[in-house]
């Protein structure tokens, strides 16, 4: 210090230090105050998306979760409240930032922007510089442009940095671009592909096929065996460098065996021989942008046929972790360093690619070994880290359990429409095998941890049925409160084409929210502020009183208004009612688009049959730990998060909603 005064941070040290952790010896434990990294208790965290704890009881009582059972037996086992709504991105940020979505703004899987009313990704944006210069129909950029994290809030991770507290978070959600940190992060759900969305996969074949444009997800291109060989490109990132920033591409060559069912792939340099039915390992692509210029990713290619019918599907181009094109984790070069140890790994956010299975490209046998290989490979990057820290905390996010809960629900039960006898008799424990396979990295952590460590596995949110489909935009249309323009015929139109927004007062967009066409904020907004009340609550009673004319049942559960939902600085910016629908029933695709078609319901026979896009009441998660609670009642996501700051005796932050479990 030298006459120079404490920093900040030599303040929280000397504070955590000398005062703080005194309070951690009642706390089953873990420890006197720390002369060095080496003494800091650990944490460790398992996030399991989506596990339910209804499942999760009955395996336990069936005896096939043994380490769900030994940590209960040492400490608690409950239910845990999720988000509102109960969507995967809402509620880890609720654990990331310890508060309800008004104080982080995530509120969806897809905002809308009121000025215009189209939808975004709600996790992230990229910012372009928009200067280039000029050479014929070349472009040169001027400046670069900027993804930004539109999380708000701190992350738990960096108020332990505060206090010198050691963290590893490893793969977690919303967290894309990776918060600014000297702690060890690695992004996971929110982080794109390389062409920056959500995941397009590629699928090659002289065979047409036409995919569902309200799945989304793929591009088809038809191509011509000539002979023993197969011309085609691969689609990747806008190029800066060209007028109107056309599509990138790589062009690679596939050469068929006439007799065999083999073929080899030539891309760029590499060539690569498969077997059908055969995956490739992982291929580095390069998108040629300008001379000496050029964006690389990586890929996976699987030849599902040679003959009589060419069928080839690619993976979406991921980052590629030994140099991403993106920023994925903290510090920068943690990504590299996992790379270098281990190989290319996924970098995309949910990488099984559940919409190739939805549109049929891969069948259930080829998702579930493409997402084994998912599972086994970040697994590895668990199993080094968990060997290798031994203070603060680890964290770890496994997303198969949510993953094959929205593909396979169907096999396990006989009431959905898309449920086949046949099948179930191969696929109906592919949830079982998940939720095993989440005991056994359970079990990994409990046989590391010591008498001092804390370990906690959770889940985001539980899983129910998908049977039926509801309209949100069309019961508004029906019921006097959203208008289309004379004469238009709206059908399937996305994005809300053929609105007539001077008489609309309420419109649906993404998987939960509905807006009031508030004017002032709204481009063209036709309710006053001081109505907006008064219709939020006259909506709400009628979609409660909605029922199924098929089932009986009522589709919506209960309606959540922003105002007693909500608090903190962003509590104004999400939907001004989030509609939880019924067990059995969630918004249609074409809702989350912004469609109005015809008709309120449709039958749900497609292979997404369990979902979560409910009412959160009906779908609290699971929490389970190897320490006895002060309480086991009303717990909640952002419990967990005030609980890590008490195992390290922090003070919590007063934006904090939640308090500490134990």
């Amino acid at each position: 210090m030298d006459g120079k005064g404490l920093t900040r941070r030599d303040f929280l040290r000397v504070q955590l230090y000398g005062t703080l952790w005194a309070a951690l010896e009642g706390f089953g434990g873990l420890g006197c105050g720390p002369r060095s990294r080496r003494d800091v208790p650990r944490v460790i965290v398992l996030g399991f998306d989506g596990m339910d704890p209804t499942i999760t009881a009955r395996m336990m009582r069936e005896g096939k979760l043994p380490a769900f059972e030994k940590a209960a037996s040492q400490g608690f086992l409950g239910c845990l409240g999720t988000s509102t709504p109960p969507q995967s991105p809402v509620a880890w940020s609720n654990f990331i930032s310890g508060t309800n979505p008004g104080g982080h703004g995530i509120f969806d899987f897809v905002h809308r922007d009121p000025s215009n009313y189209l939808p975004y990704l709600s996790t992230s944006r990229t910012e372009r510089s928009g200067k280039s210069l000029r050479f014929g129909d070349t472009l040169i950029p001027l400046g670069r442009d900027r993804v930004l994290d539109l999380r708000k809030g701190r992350a738990f991770w960096e108020i332990l940095e505060d206090y010198d507290i050691p963290a590893t978070i490893l793969k977690i959600p919303s967290n894309f671009p990776p918060t600014a940190t000297r702690q060890k992060t690695l992004s996971d759900m929110g982080t794109p592909d390389l062409l920056g969305s959500y995941g397009i996969f590629s699928y090659f074949s002289d065979v047409p096929v036409e995919f569902d444009p309200d799945i989304g997800g793929g591009r088809f291109q038809r191509v011509v065996v000539e002979g023993d060989t197969v011309r085609a490109a691969l689609a990747g990132p806008k190029n800066p460098y060209r007028t109107g920033r056309p599509d990138s591409e790589a062009d690679f060559t596939v050469y068929v065996d006439p007799e065999y069912p083999v073929a080899k792939i030539v891309i760029g340099d590499r060539q690569i021989l498969l077997n059908q039915g055969e995956w490739s390992p992982w291929v580095e692509v390069a998108f040629r942008m300008a001379p000496g210029v050029a964006v690389k990713g990586i890929c996976q290619f699987y030849l599902k046929e040679v003959h009589p019918h060419f069928k080839l599907y690619v993976t979406p181009i991921h980052l590629d972790p030994s140099d991403p094109a993106l920023p994925i984790s903290t510090p920068e070069d943690y990504a590299s360093e996992l790379a270098r140890r281990f190989g290319p790994f996924h970098t995309k956010g949910l990488p099984a690619d559940t919409k190739a299975l939805e549109q049929g490209v891969l069948d259930e046998e080829e998702f579930l070994a493409f997402d084994e290989t998912v599972l086994q490979e970040r697994e590895r990057l668990f199993d080094f880290e968990l060997q290798r820290s031994e203070s603060g905390l680890l964290f770890f996010y496994v997303s198969s359990t949510d993953q094959r809960s929205h593909m396979f629900w169907r096999f396990g039960d006989p009431q959905h429409p898309a449920f086949d006898p046949r099948a179930a008799e191969r696929f109906g424990t592919v949830l079982e095998e998940a939720y095993r396979q989440a005991d056994r990295i359970l079990g990994k952590a409990l046989a590391k941890a010591d008498r001092n460590t804390l370990v906690l596995a959770i889940s985001d949110h539980g899983f129910l049925p998908y049977y039926r489909s509801f309209h949100l935009n069309a019961w508004l249309r029906e019921n006097g409160y959203l208008h289309l323009l004379d004469g238009s015929d709206q059908g399937d139109k996305e994005f809300f084409r053929g609105v007539d927004w001077s008489r609309t007062r309420a419109y649906a967009l993404g998987f939960n929210g509905l807006y009031i066409n508030q004017r002032g904020r709204e481009a063209r907004g036709s309710v006053e502020a001081l109505e907006k009340a008064r219709l939020v609550q006259e909506i709400a009673a009628k979609l409660e009183g909605v029922r199924d004319p098929v089932s009986g049942q009522r589709a919506v559960f209960k309606c959540y208004p922003a105002a007693t939902c909500y608090s903190g600085p962003c509590r104004d910016e999400g939907p001004d009612l989030v509609v939880g629908y019924n067990r059995g029933y969630r918004a249609s695709w074409q809702t989350a688009l912004g469609k109005v078609p015809q008709g309120l319901f449709e039958t749900n026979r497609k292979r997404w049959s369990g979902d979560h896009c409910m009412a959160s009441d009906l779908l609290p998660g699971i929490v389970v730990g190897n320490r006895k609670p002060v309480r086991r009642e009303g717990l909640r996501l952002e419990d967990v998060t005030a609980t890590l700051l008490a195992a390290y005796g922090i003070p919590k932050p007063p934006e904090y909603t939640g308090k500490s479990i134990l």
